[in-house]
């Protein structure tokens, strides 16, 4: 007899830098979210559907939770804790090698003070001896919020599938929500805007931290198959200009081939790239930006 279908939304909540992006990256098996060393990277709520047998799975990777002080903060928590609410199964990801951060504690007393039931994940136990994980997973277990608790490598698929069948258990029955073979609700700009602006962290470090944002503003499909992308990547001050763009150019010339090779590997067709650079001071609090990075405008609001 075949099993019921079965489709709900699953939550993953956390600190930032816990590892978000690369559980959701590993449970759908594409790179849909950015991973940065650095926290805060992503920014929006990203879906990420994941058919397992009979059941699809419909992942929330949301931003990390942190102490909001810009509108950007704000409008970023918001959209967090929006993605918890809308939930079937909420997974809250925990750092294994930080362990219980003052940030972590606050999203265990707002879950508290939500009366949310969460299962826990402890991630990076690759990193952690076995003694103080065990240890960890007690100290957190107290808080008495949990149902289950699970102990994953999000970068080597370690307890993932244990986590997975956990999933598919805990969803509702009910047909698919999404066709068989989608992968993400984020259009194919927002996506492409995402993965230059990864490229960004990854080759600029500490020197343009959380100054810029990238937007597709041309997508053009060609009869070859290939796509022509305009990109503009908005930066605060003029100074933050020459650093994207690199002595004679050179730094965005660095940003946007490897940016291309990315996309290439995502769309799975020739992309001819363009990067533009931009100054608008007030980015952050312009809500055309917001919509172009799929926020709430009103989210940021103090």
């Amino acid at each position: 007899m075949t099993p019921p279908s079965r489709c709900g939304y699953v939550a993953i909540l956390g600190a930032p830098n816990a590892g978000k992006s690369t559980l959701l990256n590993r449970l759908v098996g594409a790179k849909l979210s950015i991973v940065s060393p650095k926290v805060q990277t992503t920014r929006t709520r990203v879906l990420g559907i994941q058919v397992k047998d009979s059941a699809q799975i419909i992942y929330i990777d949301t931003p990390g939770i942190f102490r909001p002080r810009r509108r950007l903060d704000r409008a970023m928590v918001a959209a967090a804790w929006t993605g918890a609410g809308d939930a079937d199964l909420i997974l809250l990801l925990v750092d294994a090698v930080d362990g219980l951060t003052q940030e972590v504690r606050a999203i265990i007393d707002e879950l508290k003070a939500r009366e949310k039931r969460v299962t826990l994940v402890l991630n990076k136990v690759d990193a952690v001896r076995r003694d103080s994980l065990l240890g960890l997973a007690q100290l957190l277990d107290a808080e008495a919020i949990f149902t289950a608790v699970f102990m994953v490598s999000a970068t080597t698929g370690d307890g993932v599938e244990d986590l997975e069948a956990f999933a598919v258990a805990a969803l509702p029955e009910g047909p698919f929500l999404y066709p068989a073979d989608q992968l993400s609700d984020l259009p194919q700009r927002l996506l492409a805007a995402e993965v230059t602006r990864e490229q960004i962290f990854l080759q600029l470090h500490d020197e343009l931290p959380y100054a810029a944002t990238v937007e597709t503003e041309q997508w053009e499909s060609f009869a070859d198959g290939s796509v022509k992308l305009q990109q503009t990547i908005y930066v605060r001050r003029a100074t933050q200009k020459a650093i994207v763009l690199g002595r004679a150019g050179r730094q965005i010339r660095q940003i946007g081939a490897r940016a291309r090779l990315e996309l290439e590997k995502m769309l799975e067709r020739r992309v001819h790239l363009f990067l533009f650079v931009k100054v608008r001071e007030d980015w952050e609090e312009d809500r055309e930006r917001y919509t172009a990075m799929g926020l709430d405008w009103s989210g940021g609001e103090s």
